[in-house]
């Protein structure tokens, strides 16, 4: 047993050194992104559900958080500004499933094909999941659910989903980024962000290295290998099953879903894993505290249709086009610590992220983060 517990450990340390350097950029990049891109427009940007509302709440999720408790917290905040529900909930995957640090972890672990598959996808969950509202949500489920809305019952990361931390004023793009409040809100954006995630992170990671050893044959029989055509179809379906019950959330669930793939999953089976992070059981208990009860069922619902079949209209799309990998290659089982490129790399970002830390001590951050969990009544300013 504890010879099963120290390889745990040391694949999902692997593991972790083998993607730090692509978290550290995505996170750097995903705070730049929102030091210059205000929250305090957004509901004003998501009125209906029309396509080019929708099309906007896809844009302001890729450059929102990946963090999944935020982006929720975000969304029913949204919600209760006067956005769109529809276009919330659309805001909501987006910032889970378009963000830039998601593709890099996805890109190292999984090769561009499925990194692909993700972007492609994502769009076309949305497209459906609008579709599942237009024709099943009700006024009176909707007016039930803004009156929970509006009784304010916390979730997690609350205050981390009312800080608006961006730049604004004159100057170009550069420039503000450059400047030192941009400096500082790129560097609280990047600490807060670690903040949120790194559990997801390390239950991921160790959850990874503990199914890797998991053998092979126990994968194949669970994901039907042996019949090619049930097997594409089951993927969509039990991938999602398979994430709620896993607890992780976020750029967390990839080192699972790399395990999953070379356990056999199909390449849409992948997709609606990865999918699949807002409809986790912790995720599904806010959505009862934010919405009420019947709200939470009828979004568990309704996720779960989009994503599985997103998923499997992506299988079908790659298959047709020849984009399906031929070999299952994730890079889980092979995972080491050597002195290679990574290493280097790993020093070189890590050197980055103590300059952000820095910055982030130097400028009021640490009172900042014991504020991620408390909700305000008027949202934090920088």
């Amino acid at each position: 047993m504890m010879n099963a517990v120290l390889r745990a450990l040391s694949m999902a340390f692997a593991m972790g050194w083998e993607i730090l350097w692509p978290l550290i950029l995505g996170f750097a990049l995903s705070g730049v992104v929102q030091a210059v891109v205000s929250h305090r427009e957004m509901a004003r940007l998501l009125p209906d559900d029309r396509p080019r509302s929708i099309a906007t709440a896809l844009a302001l999720g890729a450059a929102s958080s990946s963090c999944s408790y935020a982006a929720v917290a975000i969304a029913r905040a949204l919600f209760r500004k006067g956005a769109d529900f529809t276009a919330a909930m659309a805001f909501e995957m987006a910032s889970t499933n378009l963000v830039v640090e998601l593709g890099i972890i996805m890109l190292v672990f999984l090769g561009w094909q499925l990194t692909l598959a993700e972007f492609v996808g994502a769009p076309i969950m949305v497209v459906l999941l609008v579709v599942l509202f237009r024709l099943f949500l009700n006024r009176n489920l909707l007016a039930q659910a803004r009156e929970q809305a509006d009784k304010g019952l916390t979730g997690r990361m609350e205050g981390h989903a009312e800080m608006d931390m961006s730049v604004s004023g004159g100057g170009t793009l550069w420039q503000r980024i450059t400047s030192e409040q941009g400096f500082a809100a790129i560097s609280h954006y990047f600490v807060m962000d670690w903040a949120s995630v790194w559990l997801d992170i390390a239950g991921g990671l160790l959850i990874a290295g503990a199914l890797a050893w998991v053998p092979d044959e126990f994968w194949q029989s669970f994901f039907i290998v042996d019949h090619p055509l049930v097997a594409k179809l089951w993927g969509p379906i039990v991938g999602p099953l398979v994430a709620v019950i896993s607890f992780v959330c976020s750029v967390g669930n990839i080192p699972l879903a790399a395990v999953l793939w070379n356990g056999g999953i199909s390449f849409g089976g992948v997709i609606a894993f990865i999918f699949a992070d807002l409809i986790v059981l912790p995720i599904l208990n806010i959505y009862r505290k934010y919405y009420g009860l019947k709200m939470a069922g009828f979004l568990f619902v309704t996720f779960y249709a989009a994503m599985a079949g997103a998923a499997l209209i992506v299988e079908v799309i790659f298959g047709a086009l020849g984009l399906v990998p031929a070999q299952r290659n994730a890079r889980v089982v092979e995972a080491s610590i050597t002195w290679n490129y990574t290493t280097w790399l790993n020093v070189a970002f890590l050197i980055l992220a103590g300059l952000l830390v820095w910055r982030f001590l130097k400028t009021g951050g640490p009172a900042m983060l014991r504020m991620m969990n408390r909700p305000t009544a008027t949202g934090h300013a920088h």
